[in-house]
């Protein structure tokens, strides 16, 4: 197995918002009582008068991100997934989706890597219900430093945006910057007889399981799916094309996410067998480590579904 530098993608958000704030007076942002934990807290110190902490209100703070961003702010809201998609998904569809005002939603603490803190605080609906919102721009970056790229994106980028990032440090894959590009997957291994499309904490997991698979005599593309929309379906049909089989690793819910938008792109042009690798319930409290391997989100259990593909494809 690789050994990764770890790093913290919701420090690299912090630390690339504080940059922005520096370069672009229209950026503001608000909280709600998870300053320190978003790591908004570096921005808050620097900028206080632009910087509005709601307390534990996320609905409130999704509606005063809105009022900002029609005055010609651009709002970056944080709190943790569970509060920020799930406890305010009324304002993030009436406020912020229907009028398509320039408001960016980051949300931290993503997946089941949040580990001890158990099942509640699991956010792993949080991509099916934004992209239920047909306004928003979906991100999800795999390590620390494509974080900063994409920041720098959705700032630039009119219209609402959410992007998901994480509690513990992971991976990082990207050692010389991220060519980050919004609605453009990226190739990061070559491969011809199978393709994994991966999101988010998945994509290091990916590309062990392309190297277990060497071992096997199955060449594995890994493609990094940093967008899920707009979602890069040419990419996605390219690699059906060339592979014959796909397999999706999600750090999320199968239902509504990377999963479920690759094989609706497949099924209207280039069917192909697919595996979804994902999760199908609720985990509990435990170590990240541990809920990965429990729930099927490791390089072992991608290979396994590259293998199943593979022998479907007949």
């Amino acid at each position: 197995m690789a050994q990764w530098t770890l790093a913290s993608t919701r420090e690299a958000y912090g630390k690339a918002l504080l940059e922005l704030g520096r370069e672009d007076p229209r950026i503001v942002v608000l909280g709600a009582d998870l300053n320190k934990s978003t790591q908004t807290v570096h921005f808050a110190k620097a900028f206080p008068e632009r910087f509005f902490d709601v307390g534990i209100a996320e609905a409130n703070m999704m509606s005063i991100a809105a009022g900002l961003a029609s005055a010609g702010k651009i709002p970056f809201c944080s709190t943790f997934t569970v509060f920020g998609v799930c406890r305010a998904y009324d304002q993030l569809r009436i406020s912020i989706a229907q009028p398509a005002l320039n408001v960016k939603v980051v949300c931290s603490h993503a997946g089941i890597i949040t580990g001890e803190d158990g099942m509640s605080a699991h956010g792993i609906e949080d991509l099916a219900l934004v992209l239920a919102l047909p306004t928003f721009t979906v991100v999800a970056p795999c390590d620390a430093p494509e974080t900063v790229s994409a920041v720098r994106a959705i700032a630039r980028h009119p219209g609402p945006c959410y992007m998901r990032v994480y509690r513990p440090a992971t991976p990082v894959v990207h050692t010389n910057g991220s060519p980050f590009v919004l609605g453009k997957a990226e190739v990061l291994r070559p491969g011809t007889d199978a393709t994994i499309i991966a999101c988010g904490s998945m994509v290091p997991w990916a590309l062990e399981a392309a190297l277990l698979l060497d071992g096997q005599g199955i060449s594995c593309r890994v493609v990094n799916v940093h967008t899920l929309r707009p979602l890069d379906e040419d990419a996605i049909l390219r690699c059906a094309r060339e592979t014959g089989a796909i397999v999706t690793a999600e750090e999320h819910l199968v239902y509504g996410g990377l999963g479920a938008l690759v094989a609706q792109t497949l099924a209207r042009t280039c069917p192909v067998p697919v595996e979804m690798v994902g999760l199908t319930r609720y985990a509990e409290s435990g170590t990240p480590q541990h809920l990965l391997e429990k729930y099927g989100l490791t390089p072992r259990h991608i290979a396994q579904a590259v293998q199943r593909a593979v022998a479907r494809k007949g």
